[in-house]
């Protein structure tokens, strides 16, 4: 199958190492509006390049969407109407009605969508869900969710990023629908910059403490920092009736053991490509079966629409200092 990449940045780059080491692909194009940067990407893995007029007219089986939010929507306007499997990286669009239009816009034009969301993709936490669904773990009382970034982000990023809750705690709102197979109820968050000062400029944070309690009664605790001291730190924890996991926490694991007996922060992760290159690696291989029609949907895109709608129901919070029912928001 012949797939293009449309996007030549570090995700682009990833995509398009991983679908030209799989065999199932035969070839692999390259759509970037900078035509020399997405010769210099072809170059490095052997793909192919079209130029960006072209995207319209070019003849594939597949489609990944891997340009920077805000050229999403035309990009999808493109693709969309090749009627083909489209694998497209977060968020589809920085609000609920960009969301839901880009989402029409797919559908009623025959193509598929798969969303990048990649911690799916991680194997522990892939089993996680699984023995949760599977009954093992029993009924489930509480999930506890970390997510630390390692380095703060770039001012010109902040600026367009839809702040902490939209761009970072989507993938941890996804996480929480997925494990625990249940809908947001409500949610009570807060934030606050407590170092990396030039959050404030944007009214973004740098902390975050967020309580969820989904429609069937699991209490999720999530707390996230846009700066880990020793590197970046996923994980989490689900404790049920007849059993507690913990995923994530490994010889990698930015922390360090005060009573000695773990072997952590042992090349601890340096980013999140870091934390999750297998992850990516996954996620694109099941693309490529989702494309051939060998599997269903992994990430079908309400994933992307309901964990946007946690991440405004979490700002709607701290502006009214309550508790806020998702269901409210659309």
């Amino acid at each position: 199958m012949k797939v293009l990449v449309i996007g030549a940045g570090r995700m682009g780059a990833i995509r398009v190492e991983d679908l030209v080491a799989d065999k199932r692909v035969t070839e692999v194009i390259i759509a970037n509006r900078n035509e020399q940067k997405g010769k210099e990407l072809a170059d490095r893995f052997g793909a192919s390049i079209r130029p960006w007029s072209e995207i319209e007219t070019a003849e594939v089986d597949a489609v990944v969407v891997a340009v920077g939010t805000s050229a999403h929507q035309e990009v999808l306007e493109m693709v969309a109407p090749k009627s083909l499997a489209i694998l497209c990286e977060k968020p589809i669009a920085p609000t609920i009605a960009g969301t839901l239009g880009a989402i029409e816009l797919v559908e009623k034009n025959g193509s598929t969508l798969q969303i990048g969301f990649q911690r799916r993709f991680d194997e522990p936490i892939k089993a996680m869900q699984q023995k949760v669904a599977s009954g093992e773990v029993g009924t489930i009382y509480a999930l506890n969710m970390t997510a630390h970034d390692k380095t703060p982000s770039e001012k010109e990023f902040m600026a367009g990023s839809g702040g902490i809750f939209r761009d970072m705690h989507v993938h941890d709102f996804d996480l929480v629908r997925w494990i625990t197979g249940s809908e947001v109820e409500s949610v009570y968050a807060t934030k606050d910059v407590r170092y990396q000062m030039d959050y404030k400029e944007f009214d973004d944070a740098d902390v975050t403490a967020i309580n969820i309690k989904t429609v069937n009664g699991v209490q999720v605790v999530i707390t996230g920092t846009r700066h880990g001291a020793l590197g970046h730190d996923v994980r989490m924890e689900v404790f049920g009736s007849k059993d507690a996991l913990s995923a994530g926490l490994n010889t990698r694991t930015p922390l360090h053991d005060l009573e000695g007996q773990l072997e952590l922060n042992i090349n601890p992760y340096g980013g999140f490509v870091d934390r999750f290159r297998d992850a990516f690696r996954n996620e694109t291989g099941s693309f490529v079966s989702f494309a051939l029609g060998d599997i269903e949907n992994p990430c079908p895109p309400d994933s992307a629409l309901e964990s946007l709608r946690i991440a405004v129901a979490c700002e709607k919070s701290i502006e009214t200092g309550s508790a806020i029912k998702v269901a409210d928001i659309n």
